[in-house]
């Protein structure tokens, strides 16, 4: 394969900001229009960190802003005063019809909600991308029929035969061809029992799938899994409205359980640490996306939002999850973690995210190939 020439760049800068801060305006969003549905007065709303450079005050009090590190953003709800957003003496001093304002005056449940609104936009934000390209341009529905078997592949070698009808890998329940690689992609090397129809007859085959490198028109490569067949003619077909939109909630969230099997599988150590990707990555395949198109890179945004949707569900404190788990833990107590003990865990919390942004970009850095590049100068 002959490689595509790298973007500029300006065009990687522009489109990681575009990815990135459209991304978190959909995740803060969801916040604030929760916030506001149960009377919260919000303060700030930030799309990045640190040093505002441009923003505009709104006739309920509301400072939106566009600050200069453009690596997430955050809603100020009134009255939060600590990371915890647990009632203290400042905010039992604030006069009565503005402490009814604020984050800590609402009930578990509608703090919960405000809470859940923001990965819970992101979600809803790809699913109405995947909604759109299905509705231009229908929905995938090709049969689990294998209509050709690769020479020396490891569907040969281990007796798959062409008119084969997939029903099932490892017990997970296959409808139709593009499920099969989805499940195999993840899965490189591993082990698998595939439930077929052939000639009317089930049958179990053990499999081991191959593990192959790829390597995209950008020179990106990835450890991928294959199995070695090829489907009968893709079919699309064109859905009701209905219909397009369960099939892009599926969608959305067999890609959830992607990301989760791979998060196992780093943690298990059947991937390897340095495969995980952080904000340069995501610049780099914003650029590489963009210079395909609109299209692609739309596609590519519905991907981050979900990995950001899922991301901040993670249970852990300073994401949306960890302030889910205390609520959690509060509902099951009937009494809220002590302050003490919430600020201690959203310190740890603070200190975790921040080894795992250095990990991933250390990750990147790799990927690009400074390190390398240092070690040719060095020497």
């Amino acid at each position: 394969m002959v490689e595509a020439a790298q973007p500029g760049l300006l065009l990687t800068l522009a489109s990681f900001a575009l990815v990135i801060g459209l991304l978190v305006f959909v995740h803060e969003l969801g916040h604030y229009l929760a916030g506001r549905a149960f009377g919260v007065r919000a303060d700030v709303f930030s799309i990045g960190f640190g040093r505002e450079l441009f923003g505009w005050t709104d006739r309920r009090g509301t400072r939106w802003k566009v600050a200069v590190l453009p690596l997430g953003g955050y809603v100020k709800f009134a009255g939060d005063m600590s990371p915890a957003s647990t009632p203290n003496a400042e905010w039992l001093s604030l006069p009565a019809e503005e402490r009814a304002q604020t984050f800590q005056a609402k009930k578990l449940w509608q703090k919960s909600i405000i809470v859940l609104a923001g990965p819970a936009s992101n979600f809803l934000f790809a699913i109405l991308v995947f909604a759109g390209f299905f509705m231009a341009y229908g929905v995938p529905q090709t049969p689990a029929v294998v209509s050709q078997v690769i020479p020396g592949s490891a569907a040969e070698r281990f007796g798959m035969l062409p008119g084969d009808r997939i029903l099932s890998i490892n017990g997970k329940g296959i409808d139709q061809f593009e499920e099969v690689a989805d499940y195999i992609r993840l899965r490189p090397g591993e082990m698998a029992d595939i439930r077929i129809v052939r000639n009317g007859d089930h049958e179990v085959l053990n499999v081991r799938f191959d593990a192959e490198e790829q390597v995209d028109r950008f020179g990106n490569r990835f450890r991928m899994g294959r199995l070695g067949i090829a489907p009968v003619e893709r079919v699309v077909v064109e859905e009701p409205v209905g219909t397009v939109l369960a099939k892009s909630v599926t969608h959305t969230f067999n890609l959830v359980g992607m990301m989760i099997e791979g998060l196992e599988q780093v943690i298990t150590g059947r991937r390897a640490v340095d495969e995980l990707g952080g904000p340069i990555k995501i610049a780099q395949f914003a650029g590489q996306t963009a210079s395909l198109g609109w299209e692609p890179l739309i596609e590519f945004m519905a991907f981050i939002s979900i990995n950001l949707g899922f991301i901040n569900l993670l249970p852990v404190p300073m994401l949306d999850g960890g302030h889910l788990l205390f609520y959690a833990i509060e509902a099951v107590r009937r009494r809220p973690v002590k302050a003490k003990a919430q600020e201690l865990a959203f310190l740890s919390g603070l200190a975790l995210l921040v080894s795992l942004m250095l990990l991933v970009t250390l990750n990147d850095l790799s990927t690009l190939g400074l390190w390398e590049k240092l070690a040719n100068l060095a020497g």
